[in-house]
């Protein structure tokens, strides 16, 4: 019988491209991983895999074991999940990313409700872009996920994984000091800016917003962190475009005009299928729910 470990160690080389990559996701040594799947090998009877240059590549029998592997492990995780359900016990460990936003606003709310209705979960939070957290819980190193979407910019979509919306949340200019007047984004072409980095979806959307009312924006300051973005508006040093999430945890609300539409992002959960059974997942996004409810 094949070892469900030494199948996890080739989903992983196939999820991560490189021996290196798939042993850090574990927390193996490079070593280890190569001997795993060197075992399998040796369990199944053919090749899995082979050297093109300095990488291992799945060979066709390898990657229909892969999709086999897959299967196999959202039934072990069913299973699990139908032993604790069974035992009516919500306890144990999950493992959830948020970004930034919901990691300040949503987040610490939902953790408060579950010390109080659900004290043996323990819940271990990572902060993570939407993107990547999103392929990691695929990948199986997060078990919910927080996410967002800003509109016309669609979150990946992954086999097997299951989303619920938490926020319509509002898109709004924040302005400050020389730019506290503005009441369209047409009066702020002259601004400094404060942005996301480049490729985000925030920033896409901030600029085509600049563009569509007519001019390049002059981005001054470059930033993932919501959190300098606020400091920097509200300093009167720039303005940009915040969610209304971060716009009210920030105090910033009477600081705020509206932009045309309004825009709004979805915030939402997602998770695997296969967790759906966990009780303990269940609740982290009950929680989640009952505090996005209050905004």
């Amino acid at each position: 019988m094949l070892d469900l470990n030494r199948l996890a160690a080739l989903r992983e080389l196939s999820l991560r491209g490189t021996i290196a990559a798939a042993a850090e996701a574990m927390g193996y040594t490079p070593s280890a991983v190569s001997q795993q799947i060197a075992a399998l090998e040796r369990e199944a009877g053919v090749a899995l895999t082979v050297r093109s240059g300095r990488t291992l590549v799945l060979t066709p029998a390898g990657q229909r074991l892969v999709a086999r592997a897959h299967e196999l492990l959202d039934t072990m995780e069913r299973a699990e999940a139908e032993l604790h359900d069974a035992a009516a016990q919500t306890t144990g460990t999950v493992r959830l990313a948020a970004f930034q936003s919901a990691a300040l606003t949503l987040v610490p709310g939902a953790l408060l409700r579950l010390r109080e209705s659900h004290p043996g979960i323990r819940v271990v939070v990572t902060q993570s872009e939407p993107g990547a957290a999103l392929a990691d819980a695929w990948a199986r190193e997060f078990d919910l996920v927080a996410a967002e979407e800003y509109p016309h910019h669609a979150a990946p979509h992954y086999p097997g994984a299951e989303r619920r919306p938490l926020v319509s949340d509002e898109l709004t200019l924040a302005v400050g000091g020389p730019w506290a007047d503005a009441r369209s984004i047409r009066d702020l072409a002259a601004a400094p800016w404060v942005m996301e980095p480049s490729g985000t979806s925030s920033r896409h959307f901030a600029e085509q917003r600049c563009r569509v009312a007519g001019f390049e924006p002059d981005v001054r300051f470059e930033t993932a962190d919501l959190q300098a973005h606020v400091l920097l508006i509200r300093r009167g040093l720039a303005v940009g475009i915040l969610p209304g999430l971060m716009a009210e945890h920030a105090g910033l609300r009477d600081s705020t005009v509206p932009l045309e539409g309004p825009p709004r992002r979805t915030v939402f959960t997602a998770m695997r299928e296969s967790s759906r059974l966990d009780p303990a997942v269940a609740a982290v996004r009950a929680a989640l729910e009952a505090e996005a409810a209050d905004y």
